[in-house]
Parts: C-alpha cells; sequence; structure tokens
C-alpha cells in the first residue's frame, strides 16, 4: 500500500511541473505580457530622473479641471501674525511703600486710575517714630550752636547733628523739610508721602485712618506714554523674528487703525503646552488710547532678501514623505517631479529643488493628474493586457476592451 501511495504521489508532482512549465511558455507569448518579445506601445515611457511620461487629452483635463502655471522667479515677502494683549511697560511702574509705622491722617488721592504728577502729595502720615527723628535733630541743632568754643562737645553736637539728617533723610524725608526743621525749631506731626513718577494709579491699598508698616504696598503707578503687546508666536515661526522688526497692531477698539510698533524682546524659552514664545512689542501711547488688558492683532513683516523660484500652491502634491510636481513637456506629455519645498506664503509655494525655472507645471487637479496616471500604471501591470497598437484597432470591435493607459482621456 506504502509503494502505491508513493506512485501516485509522484505522478501528481509529476502533472503539477508540466502545468506550470506549459503556463509559464503561453505567460512568455502571450501579446503585451511584457516578455522578451514583448514591446508595450503607448506605455508610459521612463524618464531620466525615473519618472514615468503620460498624456492627458485636451477634453479629458478640461473635463476634470486641469490648468497649468509657469515656475518662476518673484519676491517672496513673509509676515509672522499672532494675537496678544497690550501690558504695562514694567520699566515705568513705581510702587509707594512707605518706610516708617504709622497712621494715614490724611488721603490726597482716593481712588484708583487718578493721573497724578512726580512730586504730588498722596498723603500725610502721623508718625511717633517720626516726631521723635524730629525733636532730635532741633536737639542735635542746639548743642551744636551752644558749643561756640569747639572742642569734644562741638565735635559731638555735630556728629549728631549728622546722624539725625541721614535717618530721617533715608526714611524718604526731602532735604529741603529737614533745612526747615533745623530752622524753625518746630516739628511737624505728620510726613507728606509724594509721587515718585508721572503716571496714574493702578493700585490703591490704603484709606483714610488705615495703619501702615514698613514695606506695605501702598500705592501702584504706571506710566502709560508707552506699553507692550505681549505676542505669542509659533515655534516655527520663532527664526523670522528679531529684535528691531517693526511691527504692525490693531486693536478691536480702534477699527481700521494700525499702530506701529517695534521688536524689542524675545522669550528665551517656549511654551512646552502651546509650542508658542512671547514677542515683546513696544508701542508709544500718546493719549494713552492703548490701556492695558486691551486684545490686540500683531504682524511682523519679513521681506525676502532674494528671488525665489515659486509655483502655485495647488501645484504640489504632498503624498505624505514626498513632494510631487506635475510639469508638462514640450510634446504636451505630464512627468511627475519630486521636489523640495520652502516657504509657503499666501496662495504660492517656494521651490528649492526639484524642477528648473519657467517649467510648466500642472496648477490644479494635481490630484486627479495622479490618479489617472496611477490608473495607467496599474492597467499597464495587469498580464494579458495588450495595449499595443492591435488593441487599439480591436477596441472599436469589442467595446468592453480597456483604453492604452497612456492616452487615458482620449
Amino acid at each position: 500500500m506504502n509503494t502505491r501511495k508513493q506512485i501516485i504521489l509522484s505522478a501528481t508532482l509529476l502533472v503539477v511541473g508540466v502545468l506550470v512549465v506549459v503556463l509559464y511558455s503561453a505567460f512568455r507569448r502571450a501579446p503585451g505580457s511584457g516578455g522578451a518579445s514583448g514591446h508595450v506601445h503607448g506605455a508610459p515611457a521612463a524618464d531620466s530622473q525615473g519618472g514615468k511620461m503620460f498624456s492627458i487629452s485636451e477634453e479629458r483635463a478640461r473635463r476634470i479641471g486641469v490648468a497649468y502655471a509657469v515656475a518662476h522667479r518673484s519676491m517672496l515677502d513673509q509676515s509672522v501674525r499672532s494675537v496678544g494683549t497690550i501690558a504695562f511697560d514694567e520699566r515705568h511702574l513705581a510702587n509707594v511703600d512707605p518706610k516708617i509705622e504709622g497712621w494715614v491722617e490724611r488721603l490726597y488721592v482716593d481712588y484708583t486710575g487718578a493721573a497724578v504728577r512726580k512730586g504730588q502729595p498722596l498723603m500725610a502720615v502721623y508718625s511717633p517714630m517720626l516726631v521723635s527723628a524730629q525733636e532730635e535733630l532741633i536737639l542735635a541743632r542746639h548743642l551744636l550752636d551752644e558749643a561756640r568754643d569747639g572742642g569734644p562737645a562741638a565735635t559731638n553736637a555735630q556728629e549728631l547733628l549728622a546722624a539725625s539728617r541721614r535717618r530721617l533723610s533715608y526714611w524718604d524725608i526731602p532735604a529741603e523739610e529737614i533745612a526747615r526743621i533745623e530752622r524753625t525749631g518746630q516739628t511737624q506731626k505728620t510726613v507728606v508721602l509724594r509721587s515718585p513718577a508721572d503716571g496714574v494709579v493702578t493700585e490703591k491699598n490704603v484709606v483714610q485712618g488705615t495703619r501702615i508698616m514698613p514695606g506695605m504696598d501702598l500705592f501702584k503707578i504706571a506710566d502709560l506714554s508707552v506699553v507692550w503687546l505681549q505676542g505669542e508666536v509659533f515655534e516655527k515661526d520663532l527664526s523670522l523674528v528679531h529684535v528691531g522688526q517693526p511691527a504692525r497692531v490693531t486693536i478691536d477698539a480702534y477699527p481700521g487703525q494700525v499702530f506701529q510698533g517695534r521688536v524689542t524682546f524675545i522669550a528665551p524659552s517656549v511654551s512646552l503646552e502651546s509650542r508658542t514664545g512671547t514677542v515683546r512689542v513696544e508701542l508709544n501711547n500718546p493719549g494713552q488710547r492703548l490701556k492695558p488688558g486691551m486684545y490686540a492683532a500683531l504682524q511682523i513683516d519679513v521681506p525676502a532678501r532674494a528671488p525665489a523660484l515659486v509655483v502655485p500652491r495647488t501645484a504640489v502634491l504632498t503624498t505624505g514623505q514626498r513632494s510631487i510636481i506635475f510639469v508638462r513637456h514640450d510634446d504636451g506629455m505630464l512627468m511627475p517631479h519630486e521636489v523640495k519645498v520652502g516657504l509657503a506664503v499666501g496662495d504660492t509655494v517656494e521651490i528649492l529643488a526639484g524642477i528648473p525655472e519657467g517649467a510648466t507645471v500642472v496648477s490644479s487637479a494635481s490630484f486627479l493628474v495622479d490618479a489617472e496616471s496611477n490608473l495607467g500604471a496599474a492597467l499597464q501591470s495587469m498580464p494579458g493586457m495588450d495595449m499595443g497598437p492591435a488593441a487599439a484597432t480591436t477596441k472599436g470591435k469589442n467595446p468592453a476592451a480597456p483604453a492604452s493607459p497612456a492616452h487615458l482621456g482620449h
């Protein structure tokens, strides 16, 4: 039985082998099969760059919306756009912090938003420490006046007077006020705290009668003659922004108006969440029309350094890892070229390599053109497909016969 099974198995394998040889020989002799005797007429031809040339009839091109454009050189001006908010110029902020303990006897500026001038009285403060320091100054003055004969007493009185003056000056008592106390010999119950700068009161943390302590933030004063715009620029655009560049700012509160500024600072870090970097634009603010907290739009123009080779954006077909452009040759054939793209501005894109200047490219319906070329290549690779003149002849006799992929649309 085992011998009989072996004979049957051997016979079966022999028959299968013969069939394989016969089918392979038949396939080799089939027209258009791509064998040694077959040259496919009308198949996409390979160019020197390895692409496949193919054609589309004018009627078919019109039907799928194919248009053409010429690759040319142009100044590719770019602009970086962002949004942000108006903020205080931190260099022009001033705090009013007392250096003495006391009570607010009288408040001269009593609301947030009040405009103040440098040296303007803000409040009068009663401080027992200050009264004692004034009395010490007056006593030192009297001791010095009495020690007319000089000697150690006069020296000691002079040192005490100098120390009393310094103590009052350290508490920000003006020099003219110290001189008045020495001259008149009269103490003042209160001391007046004055504004250290021009601006508006943005914070007020005191009312009349409040007990104040050294270091308390009583007032915050901001000079709004210059303000900042803090804008967020995407990471990919940060290389285009430089300190000193002019910038244009628009505000929703003033439609149609453009405020001119310049970039003064670029943050040294990028936000991990938004992948943006902070760009600061300095703006002059006459009339204080720009108010901190306002929403603003920012535009920074980046002029091109040299003309670039450009094509319409719609001419570039991105396949994931590659960018393809279809170039039309003088004989009407189309050929895909792999290109390296650069900056994209508006409706145009820069081409760094891949096609020459003056090339005629498919500027629209590139996806459909790519589909046509892929369909032709797929039909060409099918075994037994006769894509030559004979097939074209039989096409009229057999309506089901496929058209040549090299002439889709004819």
